[in-house]
């Protein structure tokens, strides 16, 4: 490709139909992924004092997401629509770093992770000591392993360029069949951002799997204080399995066709296949927030929790914001109208309704009396709690409903 101007590499080698396929299902993953990665990490950030040292890990997992989600879609989108490359070479440049950056720190983070869950399974006694420092020291670790091989091509070991399709750009593929460099990097990358990273999360939840399944019976006939805590540590490791399962299905058609393009034949390659591996690469930032929010019990517990609050906060600010309910009818039924009179009763400094016991009690003292006590027990039941203004020459004044006369009450407001 060495031959081909910059002016066709940047041009869609697709279809318009495909190239409007794939910013559709660009526009869908952004949704998903922006919304999915702020809110869990709203709720990370509203339960940051109760988070374990694992769980660093899956906050990692969210923001580096959520920067792929950023600095690709954005791009990406309008260049499908425009079925050419918009942005120039130096943007295209930008674009690959962040694509390899992210991604390379959403696999290696899934690696540690992993190693984490291992440690404390497997090795009860060593993985106790793992604390919050230890996991903050490793999220360093995961970026600074990460930006090596982001950061390489642009140091000449290695090169970016367009996509095959055209409409996005990444490592170049087709380099090293005349760059040894490229060749170099692209077998490191391979081996240890692809083969070791793999070979690492597979052995850790194979041999956490055996562990569990060696001492199930010792847990369940010995039950011990740390119950709970081994029931928590063995929830994480499964929804990090799920997490590895999707992240790894999803780039694992990428790898393979650019293996095979690099090592093999690129000839035999339709850029449509290129394309799909994309799509399905970028598809990885919505199974982590998908997973731990829906599968997990204090994420979900404290995002329910937060949505509560939010809906509870709305209604109050349209309840006070609505007019109070003037007086009803009185000649509507005694029970219902007691109903009302509770939910127009004065409030509290505090906002809350204020309660009228003895006002129940009266009505049913009074509705068991005689025929002539009728007037007396409205008057004896309604005198706490209703009032009405007058509207005099100077202003208003408030006088208790029970002093005025019985034909003035359907005036009422």
């Amino acid at each position: 490709m060495g031959n081909v101007s910059e002016a066709d590499l940047f041009v869609s080698s697709l279809s318009k139909e495909h190239d409007y396929f794939m910013a559709a299902v660009y526009t869908i993953f952004c949704v998903l992924s922006l919304f999915g990665n702020c809110v869990l990490l709203l709720v990370a950030y509203r339960k940051r004092s109760s988070l374990k040292p694992a769980e660093f890990f899956i906050v990692n997992l969210s923001v580096s997401d959520l920067g792929m989600t950023l600095s690709l879609f954005p791009l990406a989108i309008p260049s499908s629509i425009s079925h050419r490359w918009l942005f120039g070479q130096v943007v295209c440049q930008g674009y690959a770093v962040c694509g390899v950056l992210f991604g390379l720190c959403s696999l290696t983070n899934l690696t540690a992770l992993s190693s984490v869950c291992c440690l404390k399974v497997c090795f009860p006694h060593y993985g106790n000591k793992f604390s919050s420092t230890h996991a903050l020291l490793l999220v360093a670790g995961v970026w600074g392993y990460a930006s090596i091989f982001a950061i390489g091509p642009l140091a000449r070991w290695g090169q970016y360029s367009a996509e095959p399709y055209g409409t996005a750009c990444c490592i170049d593929w087709y380099a090293p069949a005349h760059d040894a460099l490229a060749m170099s990097y692209i077998i490191c990358l391979f081996l240890f951002c692809y083969v070791v990273p793999c070979t690492i999360i597979f052995l850790s939840y194979t041999f956490i799997l055996l562990t569990v399944r060696g001492s199930r019976q010792a847990v369940q006939q010995h039950v011990s204080p740390q119950t709970k805590t081994t029931n928590a540590q063995s929830l994480i490791v499964k929804l990090s399995v799920a997490v590895c399962i999707g992240f790894l299905t999803a780039w694992s058609p990428y790898a393979v066709v650019a293996m095979w393009a690099t090592f093999v034949n690129s000839d035999v390659i339709p850029p449509f296949a290129f394309a799909m591996a994309a799509v399905f690469a970028k598809s990885s930032t919505i199974y982590n927030p998908v997973v731990y929010l829906l599968f997990k019990p204090n994420f979900r517990k404290s995002l329910s929790r937060d949505t509560a609050q939010i809906r509870h906060k709305l209604c109050s600010s349209t309840g006070k914001s609505s007019p109070h309910v003037g007086l009803k009818d009185p000649d509507k039924p005694a029970l219902q109208r007691n109903n009302k009179d509770m939910s127009n009763s004065t409030r509290l400094s505090n906002g809350l309704p204020e309660s009228h016991v003895a006002c129940l009690h009266c009505a049913g003292t009074g509705n068991s009396a005689g025929g002539g006590a009728g007037v007396n027990t409205r008057c004896h039941l309604t005198a706490p709690q209703r009032t009405a203004r007058v509207l005099t020459d100077f202003g208003h004044s408030e006088v208790m409903v029970c002093q005025l006369p019985d034909k003035t009450h359907d005036h009422f407001l």
